[in-house]
């Protein structure tokens, strides 16, 4: 067990090499380290609690007293809420891309290896989900079940999945018409070890750039759901419903609302740093 998993980390490793990476991808690097850091931490982190209310301190601006962000329009912590939302919005994005490479790259290798009507079928399945906008599909699903974190997550799920399937089965058709792929079927090796020495060290690149650009997807879409009430909710500290709660203050205080503006934009721009080159150089 511990051969496989070193085996499968110098996979995935040259990928994630500072010293082979261009200076954008590694600051984006850096960036989500932070992030994730901070998410980690949470709002524990500055000793609020998110949803605390106090409404003698409202629109608190940012540095005054133990409020390093200020608060907002109910008198909660803006720095706790940001903190709060991060958690929700990083961990949702993470499970979502997380489920749509393990089913797009399963189905792919799949389609790709048979061919066939298995391909045809599975690539038929793939056009129709592509046929309805991501976004439409996400909100169809959240207007059956409002409020829904696990309705977000199986909308967005389903609107990542399909790119991981493409180039999954695309790789997959070269790669096992190829030589060492069919002399490793010759010697009886099996599928698995064939998919774990030749399929993945070729595809690891390419999903990890797809996984970067699908966290930044889900973040955005969550962000955009949540500012129009149809994701999440108030209470709730998500980032685009917050800015929908603080945009009717963003003349009297629009140090408010650039809290989670900037929050949402640092995380989307770090993630495109990451998934900004095909290869690095």
């Amino acid at each position: 067990m511990t051969v496989r998993v070193m085996t499968a980390a110098r996979s995935v490793l040259p990928a994630l090499t500072l010293g082979r990476m261009s200076p954008a991808r590694a600051a984006g690097l850096v960036g989500i380290a932070v992030i994730a850091a901070l998410t980690v931490a949470g709002p524990d982190l500055v000793g609020h609690d998110p949803a605390r209310q106090n409404l003698r301190a409202i629109l608190v601006p940012p540095g005054t007293g133990a409020h390093i962000l200020g608060t907002d329009h109910l008198g909660r912590d803006l720095a706790a809420r940001i903190l709060g939302g991060a958690q929700l919005t990083l961990a949702l994005a993470a499970l979502a891309v997380g489920t749509a490479a393990a089913f797009g790259v399963s189905l792919g290798i799949v389609a790709g290896w048979r061919g066939g009507w298995t391909d045809r079928a599975l690539g038929a399945f793939a056009d129709g989900v592509l046929a309805l906008p991501g976004l439409l599909l996400v909100m169809l699903l959240a207007a059956i079940r409002p409020d829904s974190w696990w309705t977000l997550y199986i909308g967005l799920s389903l609107t990542l999945w399909v790119e991981f399937f493409r180039v999954a089965r695309q790789r997959a058709r070269v790669l096992t018409a190829g030589e060492a792929v069919q002399a490793a079927e010759l010697l009886g090796l099996g599928r698995w070890h064939v998919i774990r020495r030749h399929l993945w060290p070729d595809l690891a690149q390419q999903v990890l750039t797809l996984a970067a650009f699908g966290g930044a997807t889900v973040v955005t879409a969550l962000a955009t759901l949540g500012f129009i009430s149809v994701g999440l909710r108030p209470p709730t500290p998500e980032w685009g419903v917050m800015m929908s709660e603080l945009l009717p203050s963003w003349r009297t205080a629009p140090w408010a609302i650039a809290a989670p503006i900037g929050a949402l934009a640092a995380t989307v721009l770090c993630l495109r740093l990451v998934a900004g080159e095909e290869t690095d150089t």
